[in-house]
């Protein structure tokens, strides 16, 4: 037997963590992550976006979120762009282990589609339309998931 998950996921509930720091660059990576749900035949009334201050905060939102049991994957969605400062690598250390760590703990898939970009052109060329944005590829792993997800709860032999 083998699972896998689908590129299709009507009925599916999903929702999206996105970071408001870094406004212009997120809301790219968004409207790509939205773009990419609508195309997998997800209803706009099954999907929820939450707006957290920053990276630091998507985490405990998706942790809280996932909690909940209402959504079957979530789309972690911000960006850190390297400054002078070690505040990136706490920051992007931070927000990955956070979110694998909610993801682990919830049993919910939790996809990570946090920019770690060393200037802003990377961060643009990343959150622009089209196949490279990486909002896009976090939804696609979401609904992969997701879907993999139900499979395996319906698919699998006693």
């Amino acid at each position: 037997m083998e699972l896998q998950g689908s590129r299709h996921a009507a009925g599916c509930r999903f929702a999206v963590v996105v970071s408001s720091f870094n406004a212009e660059v997120t809301a790219g990576l968004l409207q790509g992550a939205l773009d990419t749900l609508a195309q997998a035949e997800v209803s706009s009334d099954d999907i929820t976006i939450v707006r957290v201050p920053g990276a630091f905060e998507i985490p405990l939102a998706a942790m809280r979120l996932a909690e909940t049991g209402r959504f079957d994957a979530i789309v972690a969605i911000g960006c850190l762009i390297k400054g002078d400062t070690m505040h990136f690598e706490y920051i992007a250390s931070t927000c990955s282990q956070g979110i694998m760590q909610a993801s682990t703990a919830t049993g919910v898939p939790i996809a990570f589609g946090v920019l770690t970009t060393l200037t802003e052109e990377q961060a643009a060329a990343r959150s622009g339309s089209g196949p490279e944005n990486k909002g896009r590829e976090a939804a696609l792993a979401a609904i992969e998931m997701a879907t993999l997800f139900r499979a395996v709860g319906e698919g699998l032999p006693e």
